[in-house]
């Protein structure tokens, strides 16, 4: 099987062409074993790309969250998705609902990528 690599701009248009789903929210739900509930950096990158892949038809790419997600209603953070030729793509992770220790949040591509330096 041939692995393709592809550019923040291929995630772009792909997402884009995948539109509805990521402007309305490609959603994720995390549980969490805490009294504040709270989605780890590592835990939310991993699912976000996974799901972006899952929306997309597209390999898991490589995402990064900088921070953790609390699990507060309207709660954001940004991550970042990094495609093989270095090119970025922003990514907006908003929480939509909190159901005890479970987190679920809407995720949002950027339109346009930032190319490599």
């Amino acid at each position: 099987m041939t692995k393709r690599s592809l550019s923040a701009a291929s995630w772009g248009l792909s997402a884009t062409a995948a539109g509805v789903l990521l402007l309305v929210g490609c959603s994720g739900s995390v549980g969490i074993g805490t009294s504040t509930p709270e989605v780890s950096k590592d835990k939310l990158a991993d699912t976000v790309a996974e799901r972006l892949a899952a929306t997309t038809g597209q390999t898991k790419p490589d995402v990064t969250c900088p921070e953790a997600l609390e699990g507060k209603a309207d709660a954001t953070t940004r991550c970042t998705l990094t495609a093989a030729d270095g090119s970025t793509l922003g990514v907006t992770v908003t929480v939509s609902a909190v159901d005890g220790d479970n987190v679920d949040f809407d995720i949002k591509a950027d339109d346009t990528p930032t190319p490599a330096s």
